[in-house]
Protein backbone atom coordinates (compact mmCIF):
# COMPACT_ATOMS: atom_id res chain seq x y z
CA UNK A 1 0.00 0.00 0.00
CA UNK A 2 1.21 3.22 -0.94
CA UNK A 3 2.43 5.81 2.13
CA UNK A 4 0.03 8.09 1.29
CA UNK A 5 -2.75 5.92 1.89
CA UNK A 6 -1.68 4.34 5.48
CA UNK A 7 -1.26 8.32 6.48
CA UNK A 8 -4.63 8.46 4.96
CA UNK A 9 -5.72 5.30 6.24
CA UNK A 10 -4.75 6.51 9.90
CA UNK A 11 -6.49 9.98 9.88
CA UNK A 12 -9.09 7.68 9.03
CA UNK A 13 -8.65 5.82 11.92
CA UNK A 14 -9.13 8.87 14.01
CA UNK A 15 -12.07 9.64 12.37
CA UNK A 16 -11.40 11.57 9.11
CA UNK A 17 -11.81 15.05 9.50
CA UNK A 18 -11.79 16.19 13.04
CA UNK A 19 -16.05 16.20 13.07
CA UNK A 20 -16.54 17.88 16.11
CA UNK A 21 -15.99 21.05 14.10
CA UNK A 22 -13.70 23.91 14.67
CA UNK A 23 -15.51 26.08 16.83
CA UNK A 24 -16.73 23.26 19.31
CA UNK A 25 -16.90 24.65 22.34
CA UNK A 26 -14.72 22.31 23.75
CA UNK A 27 -11.95 23.79 20.81
CA UNK A 28 -13.51 27.02 19.57
CA UNK A 29 -10.20 27.44 17.38
CA UNK A 30 -10.93 31.14 16.15
CA UNK A 31 -11.83 32.17 19.47
CA UNK A 32 -10.29 30.64 22.42
CA UNK A 33 -7.16 32.61 23.67
CA UNK A 34 -3.95 31.82 22.36
CA UNK A 35 -0.05 31.72 23.71
CA UNK A 36 2.11 29.99 21.36
CA UNK A 37 5.76 31.46 21.10
CA UNK A 38 4.71 33.83 17.96
CA UNK A 39 1.82 35.36 19.62
CA UNK A 40 4.05 35.88 22.76
CA UNK A 41 6.46 37.57 20.42
CA UNK A 42 3.85 40.07 19.23
CA UNK A 43 2.76 40.91 22.41
CA UNK A 44 6.41 41.53 23.09
CA UNK A 45 6.65 43.59 19.93
CA UNK A 46 3.81 45.80 20.35
CA UNK A 47 4.52 46.62 24.10
CA UNK A 48 8.50 48.06 23.07
CA UNK A 49 9.72 44.60 24.67
CA UNK A 50 11.24 43.68 21.11
CA UNK A 51 12.72 45.43 18.28
CA UNK A 52 12.88 43.45 14.97
CA UNK A 53 15.65 44.89 12.90
CA UNK A 54 15.21 44.57 8.71
CA UNK A 55 18.32 43.55 6.76
CA UNK A 56 18.91 43.87 3.09
CA UNK A 57 19.05 40.16 2.19
CA UNK A 58 15.91 39.00 4.58
CA UNK A 59 14.47 41.78 5.81
CA UNK A 60 12.66 41.19 8.99
CA UNK A 61 13.55 37.34 8.66
CA UNK A 62 16.76 36.57 10.50
CA UNK A 63 15.62 39.31 13.67
CA UNK A 64 12.31 37.14 13.98
CA UNK A 65 14.29 33.67 13.84
CA UNK A 66 16.69 35.29 16.46
CA UNK A 67 13.81 36.32 18.66
CA UNK A 68 11.88 32.73 18.42
CA UNK A 69 15.45 31.38 19.21
CA UNK A 70 14.99 29.42 15.89
CA UNK A 71 18.22 28.11 14.31
CA UNK A 72 19.45 29.40 10.64
CA UNK A 73 20.83 26.24 10.34
CA UNK A 74 17.54 24.45 9.99
CA UNK A 75 17.05 25.78 6.75
CA UNK A 76 15.20 23.62 4.39
CA UNK A 77 14.80 24.58 0.93
CA UNK A 78 11.11 23.74 -1.27
CA UNK A 79 11.06 24.27 -4.93
CA UNK A 80 8.08 22.53 -5.65
CA UNK A 81 5.20 24.86 -6.25
CA UNK A 82 3.44 23.49 -3.28
CA UNK A 83 2.45 26.42 -1.54
CA UNK A 84 0.33 29.91 -1.28
CA UNK A 85 2.71 31.74 -3.40
CA UNK A 86 3.79 29.43 -6.18
CA UNK A 87 3.89 31.95 -8.50
CA UNK A 88 6.90 32.77 -7.01
CA UNK A 89 8.66 29.32 -5.89
CA UNK A 90 10.98 27.84 -8.56
CA UNK A 91 14.13 25.44 -9.02
CA UNK A 92 16.42 28.23 -9.05
CA UNK A 93 14.34 30.35 -6.34
CA UNK A 94 13.14 27.94 -4.00
CA UNK A 95 10.76 28.39 -0.35
CA UNK A 96 12.81 28.52 2.65
CA UNK A 97 11.63 26.56 5.82
CA UNK A 98 13.30 27.60 9.17
CA UNK A 99 11.99 25.51 12.49
CA UNK A 100 12.48 24.87 16.09
CA UNK A 101 10.52 22.52 18.03
CA UNK A 102 7.32 24.98 18.04
CA UNK A 103 7.85 27.17 15.03
CA UNK A 104 7.85 26.93 11.56
CA UNK A 105 8.83 30.09 9.68
CA UNK A 106 9.11 30.12 5.97
CA UNK A 107 10.48 33.11 3.14
CA UNK A 108 11.42 33.81 -0.07
CA UNK A 109 13.09 36.20 -1.26
CA UNK A 110 11.39 38.97 -2.82
CA UNK A 111 8.10 37.86 -1.03
CA UNK A 112 6.11 40.36 0.26
CA UNK A 113 5.47 38.61 3.95
CA UNK A 114 7.01 35.91 6.40
CA UNK A 115 4.92 33.33 7.14
CA UNK A 116 4.65 31.56 10.55
CA UNK A 117 3.43 28.70 12.00
CA UNK A 118 3.06 27.76 15.95
CA UNK A 119 2.08 24.94 17.84
CA UNK A 120 -0.10 26.65 20.47
CA UNK A 121 -0.26 24.09 24.16
CA UNK A 122 -3.83 23.51 23.66
CA UNK A 123 -5.41 25.13 20.30
CA UNK A 124 -3.28 23.22 17.72
CA UNK A 125 -1.29 25.31 14.99
CA UNK A 126 -1.85 28.87 14.35
CA UNK A 127 -0.80 30.44 11.33
CA UNK A 128 0.61 34.03 11.12
CA UNK A 129 2.23 37.06 8.76
CA UNK A 130 4.38 39.49 8.92
CA UNK A 131 4.71 41.97 6.41
CA UNK A 132 8.19 42.00 4.85
CA UNK A 133 8.49 46.01 4.93
CA UNK A 134 10.69 48.03 7.43
CA UNK A 135 7.65 50.32 9.21
CA UNK A 136 8.49 51.24 13.07
CA UNK A 137 6.36 48.59 14.76
CA UNK A 138 6.10 45.85 12.50
CA UNK A 139 2.70 43.64 13.56
CA UNK A 140 2.41 39.76 13.05
CA UNK A 141 -1.12 39.13 12.20
CA UNK A 142 -3.07 35.81 12.57
CA UNK A 143 -4.32 34.42 9.20
CA UNK A 144 -6.82 31.78 9.28
CA UNK A 145 -8.84 30.84 6.50
CA UNK A 146 -6.42 31.26 3.37
CA UNK A 147 -3.75 28.54 5.36
CA UNK A 148 -6.45 26.44 6.07
CA UNK A 149 -7.63 25.67 2.85
CA UNK A 150 -4.55 23.11 2.46
CA UNK A 151 -3.60 22.91 6.49
CA UNK A 152 -6.78 21.95 7.51
CA UNK A 153 -6.90 18.45 5.78
CA UNK A 154 -6.20 14.65 6.32
CA UNK A 155 -3.08 15.06 5.59
CA UNK A 156 -2.88 17.23 8.78
CA UNK A 157 -4.90 14.71 10.56
CA UNK A 158 -7.99 16.35 10.39
CA UNK A 159 -7.02 19.48 12.09
CA UNK A 160 -4.93 22.88 11.49
CA UNK A 161 -1.77 21.67 11.33
CA UNK A 162 1.85 21.24 9.80
CA UNK A 163 2.84 19.83 6.51
CA UNK A 164 6.03 18.26 4.92
CA UNK A 165 4.99 16.90 1.36
CA UNK A 166 6.80 14.72 -1.00
CA UNK A 167 6.04 15.22 -4.63
CA UNK A 168 8.00 15.12 -7.45
CA UNK A 169 8.67 18.63 -9.50
CA UNK A 170 8.87 19.74 -12.87
CA UNK A 171 11.54 21.79 -14.76
CA UNK A 172 9.53 25.03 -13.31
CA UNK A 173 8.61 23.01 -9.93
CA UNK A 174 4.93 22.39 -10.90
CA UNK A 175 3.85 18.90 -8.63
CA UNK A 176 4.06 16.39 -10.69
CA UNK A 177 1.33 14.54 -8.43
CA UNK A 178 0.32 11.89 -10.96
CA UNK A 179 3.98 10.01 -9.96
CA UNK A 180 2.97 9.83 -6.64
CA UNK A 181 3.08 12.11 -3.36
CA UNK A 182 3.18 11.61 0.11
CA UNK A 183 3.56 13.25 3.63
CA UNK A 184 6.37 11.67 4.91
CA UNK A 185 7.14 11.40 8.38
CA UNK A 186 9.75 8.88 10.37
CA UNK A 187 8.16 5.46 9.21
CA UNK A 188 8.19 6.81 5.38
CA UNK A 189 10.67 4.77 2.99
CA UNK A 190 13.41 7.12 1.59
CA UNK A 191 12.27 5.58 -1.81
CA UNK A 192 9.09 8.43 -0.84
CA UNK A 193 10.65 10.67 0.68
CA UNK A 194 11.58 14.45 0.01
CA UNK A 195 10.04 14.76 -3.71
CA UNK A 196 10.49 19.06 -4.84
CA UNK A 197 12.83 19.19 -1.88
CA UNK A 198 17.04 20.25 -1.90
CA UNK A 199 18.39 17.81 0.16
CA UNK A 200 22.10 18.71 1.52
CA UNK A 201 24.70 16.64 3.24
CA UNK A 202 27.80 14.41 3.74
CA UNK A 203 25.99 11.53 3.71
CA UNK A 204 22.16 10.76 2.67
CA UNK A 205 20.09 7.90 2.65
CA UNK A 206 20.06 6.34 -1.37
CA UNK A 207 17.16 6.44 -3.37
CA UNK A 208 15.72 9.55 -2.32
CA UNK A 209 13.12 11.61 -4.36
CA UNK A 210 15.12 15.05 -2.89
CA UNK A 211 17.06 16.78 -5.41
CA UNK A 212 15.16 15.61 -8.68
CA UNK A 213 13.60 17.53 -11.55
CA UNK A 214 10.98 16.02 -14.11
CA UNK A 215 11.50 17.13 -17.31
CA UNK A 216 9.17 14.82 -19.96
CA UNK A 217 10.43 11.01 -19.49
CA UNK A 218 14.04 12.02 -17.83
CA UNK A 219 14.79 12.49 -13.97
CA UNK A 220 17.47 14.46 -13.81
CA UNK A 221 19.38 14.84 -9.66
CA UNK A 222 22.84 15.78 -8.63
CA UNK A 223 23.85 12.28 -6.98
CA UNK A 224 25.11 14.07 -3.87
CA UNK A 225 24.70 18.10 -3.65
CA UNK A 226 26.91 19.62 -1.01
CA UNK A 227 25.43 23.01 -0.67
CA UNK A 228 22.48 24.75 -2.58
CA UNK A 229 25.20 26.22 -4.70
CA UNK A 230 25.39 23.49 -6.40
CA UNK A 231 22.09 24.17 -8.33
CA UNK A 232 21.24 27.73 -8.09
CA UNK A 233 22.20 30.87 -6.74
CA UNK A 234 22.44 30.88 -3.20
CA UNK A 235 23.46 34.28 -2.42
CA UNK A 236 20.01 35.41 -1.70
CA UNK A 237 19.59 32.89 1.23
CA UNK A 238 20.82 33.28 4.46
CA UNK A 239 22.72 29.58 3.95
CA UNK A 240 23.63 27.55 1.17
CA UNK A 241 22.30 24.44 2.62
CA UNK A 242 18.81 22.63 2.92
CA UNK A 243 20.31 19.74 5.53
CA UNK A 244 19.36 15.82 5.41
CA UNK A 245 19.42 15.86 9.35
CA UNK A 246 16.98 18.96 9.66
CA UNK A 247 15.01 17.52 6.94
CA UNK A 248 14.33 14.31 9.34
CA UNK A 249 13.79 15.75 12.22
CA UNK A 250 11.29 18.88 10.61
CA UNK A 251 9.22 15.62 8.92
CA UNK A 252 9.42 13.80 12.43
CA UNK A 253 7.81 16.61 14.68
CA UNK A 254 5.39 17.78 11.80
CA UNK A 255 3.34 14.57 11.90
CA UNK A 256 3.32 14.28 15.76
CA UNK A 257 2.38 17.85 16.05
CA UNK A 258 -0.44 17.13 14.18
CA UNK A 259 -0.99 13.88 16.36
CA UNK A 260 -0.94 15.67 19.61
CA UNK A 261 -3.51 17.87 18.65
CA UNK A 262 -5.81 15.43 16.99
CA UNK A 263 -5.93 13.33 20.07
CA UNK A 264 -5.57 16.18 22.17
CA UNK A 265 -8.77 17.69 21.19
CA UNK A 266 -10.43 14.28 20.87
CA UNK A 267 -10.10 14.06 24.04
CA UNK A 268 -11.18 17.39 25.00
CA UNK A 269 -14.32 17.02 23.58
CA UNK A 270 -15.08 12.95 24.58
CA UNK A 271 -14.18 14.17 28.01
CA UNK A 272 -12.61 10.58 28.77
CA UNK A 273 -9.29 8.79 28.08
CA UNK A 274 -8.92 7.07 24.41
CA UNK A 275 -7.67 3.93 23.97
CA UNK A 276 -7.10 3.12 20.15
CA UNK A 277 -5.41 7.38 20.16
CA UNK A 278 -3.45 6.77 22.45
CA UNK A 279 -1.62 3.41 21.03
CA UNK A 280 -1.11 5.39 17.94
CA UNK A 281 0.04 8.57 19.89
CA UNK A 282 2.64 6.02 22.08
CA UNK A 283 3.79 4.08 18.92
CA UNK A 284 4.46 7.21 17.44
CA UNK A 285 6.21 8.71 20.64
CA UNK A 286 8.64 5.62 21.08
CA UNK A 287 9.37 5.33 17.29
CA UNK A 288 7.40 1.76 17.03
CA UNK A 289 7.60 1.58 13.33
CA UNK A 290 10.56 3.89 12.30
CA UNK A 291 11.71 2.96 8.68
CA UNK A 292 15.45 1.74 9.34
CA UNK A 293 18.80 3.55 8.29
CA UNK A 294 20.84 1.30 6.58
CA UNK A 295 23.80 3.86 6.46
CA UNK A 296 25.43 6.47 8.08
CA UNK A 297 23.88 9.68 7.63
CA UNK A 298 25.52 13.06 7.99
CA UNK A 299 24.80 16.58 7.26
CA UNK A 300 26.95 19.37 6.86
CA UNK A 301 24.64 22.68 7.68
CA UNK A 302 25.54 22.43 11.45
CA UNK A 303 22.20 21.76 12.22
CA UNK A 304 22.73 18.50 13.91
CA UNK A 305 25.10 19.94 16.60
CA UNK A 306 22.67 22.85 17.35
CA UNK A 307 19.51 20.42 18.11
CA UNK A 308 21.49 18.58 19.95
CA UNK A 309 22.53 21.09 21.88
CA UNK A 310 19.19 22.02 23.44
CA UNK A 311 17.25 19.81 25.36
CA UNK A 312 17.29 18.82 29.25
CA UNK A 313 19.90 16.13 29.93
CA UNK A 314 20.04 14.25 32.83
CA UNK A 315 22.36 12.87 35.75
CA UNK A 316 24.71 10.95 33.33
CA UNK A 317 24.63 13.84 30.41
CA UNK A 318 22.46 11.73 28.52
CA UNK A 319 19.44 13.43 26.30
CA UNK A 320 16.64 12.40 24.17
CA UNK A 321 17.90 15.08 21.50
CA UNK A 322 20.98 13.41 20.97
CA UNK A 323 21.06 11.48 17.28
CA UNK A 324 21.91 8.53 16.64
CA UNK A 325 21.77 8.55 12.53
CA UNK A 326 23.73 5.03 12.12
CA UNK A 327 20.80 3.00 12.20
CA UNK A 328 17.53 5.19 13.40
CA UNK A 329 17.05 8.83 13.63
CA UNK A 330 17.76 9.02 17.49
CA UNK A 331 19.91 7.41 19.80
CA UNK A 332 17.54 7.03 22.13
CA UNK A 333 14.17 6.20 21.11
CA UNK A 334 11.68 8.66 22.67
CA UNK A 335 10.59 11.64 21.28
CA UNK A 336 12.12 15.22 22.56
CA UNK A 337 8.28 16.37 22.00
CA UNK A 338 7.63 14.66 24.72
CA UNK A 339 8.60 17.97 26.75
CA UNK A 340 6.39 20.36 24.54
CA UNK A 341 3.37 22.69 25.26
CA UNK A 342 1.23 19.87 23.03
CA UNK A 343 2.38 17.43 25.35
CA UNK A 344 2.20 19.21 27.94
CA UNK A 345 -1.29 20.52 26.68
CA UNK A 346 -3.21 17.17 26.63
CA UNK A 347 -6.34 16.65 28.92
CA UNK A 348 -5.09 15.33 32.32
CA UNK A 349 -6.99 11.62 31.58
CA UNK A 350 -5.13 11.26 28.34
CA UNK A 351 -2.17 12.31 29.62
CA UNK A 352 -2.36 9.41 32.00
CA UNK A 353 -3.55 7.48 29.63
CA UNK A 354 -0.25 8.16 27.41
CA UNK A 355 2.09 7.45 30.27
CA UNK A 356 0.68 4.06 31.65
CA UNK A 357 0.91 3.23 28.09
CA UNK A 358 4.64 4.36 27.83
CA UNK A 359 5.10 2.37 30.72
CA UNK A 360 3.94 -1.09 29.66
CA UNK A 361 6.13 -0.77 26.73
CA UNK A 362 8.93 0.40 28.54
CA UNK A 363 8.81 -1.67 31.35
CA UNK A 364 9.03 -4.76 29.26
CA UNK A 365 5.59 -5.89 29.48
CA UNK A 366 4.44 -5.29 26.11
CA UNK A 367 7.09 -7.40 24.35
CA UNK A 368 4.86 -8.23 21.35
CA UNK A 369 5.26 -7.77 17.67
CA UNK A 370 6.75 -4.46 17.13
CA UNK A 371 7.88 -3.84 20.61
CA UNK A 372 10.60 -6.38 20.81
CA UNK A 373 13.30 -4.67 18.53
CA UNK A 374 13.24 -2.00 21.81
CA UNK A 375 16.21 -3.60 23.75
CA UNK A 376 16.43 -3.59 27.74
CA UNK A 377 19.31 -0.72 27.07
CA UNK A 378 17.12 1.35 25.30
CA UNK A 379 14.18 0.83 27.45
CA UNK A 380 16.15 1.43 30.29
CA UNK A 381 18.01 4.26 29.04
CA UNK A 382 14.66 5.97 28.21
CA UNK A 383 13.17 5.49 31.43
CA UNK A 384 16.25 6.78 33.21
CA UNK A 385 16.05 9.90 30.86
CA UNK A 386 12.42 10.75 31.95
CA UNK A 387 12.89 10.53 35.19
CA UNK A 388 15.54 12.64 35.77
CA UNK A 389 13.89 15.05 33.46
CA UNK A 390 10.04 15.18 33.02
CA UNK A 391 9.85 14.52 36.87
CA UNK A 392 5.74 14.02 36.98
CA UNK A 393 6.51 10.69 35.23
CA UNK A 394 7.03 9.41 38.86
CA UNK A 395 3.87 8.71 39.43
CA UNK A 396 3.29 6.92 36.28
CA UNK A 397 6.68 4.72 36.08
CA UNK A 398 7.47 3.89 39.50
CA UNK A 399 4.10 3.20 40.85
CA UNK A 400 3.80 0.70 38.24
Amino acid sequence: MPIWALLLGLAADLGGMFDAGLQHKAIQYYSRPVSDPVYELNRRIQAGEVRLKFDEKGGYVRSVLDALGIPVESQLAVFSKTSLLARMIRPEHPRSVFFNDTVSVTWIPGEPFVELAAADATQGTIFYALDNKPVAKPEISRHNHDCLNCHNSLASLGVPGMLAKSVLAGADGSPMSYLGETFPDHRTPFADRWGGWYVTGKNVPAGHRGNVRVTGATMTAPATLASLGGVMDSTSYLTPYSDVVALMVFEHQTYLTNLLTRVGWEARVSGKELAAETNVLVDYLLFADEWPLTARVEGNSGFAERFQAMGPRDSKGRSLRQLDLEHRLMRYPCSYLIYSAAFDGLPAAEKRAVYRRMWEILSGRDRAGKYAKLTEADRKAVIEILLDTKPEVREYFLAG
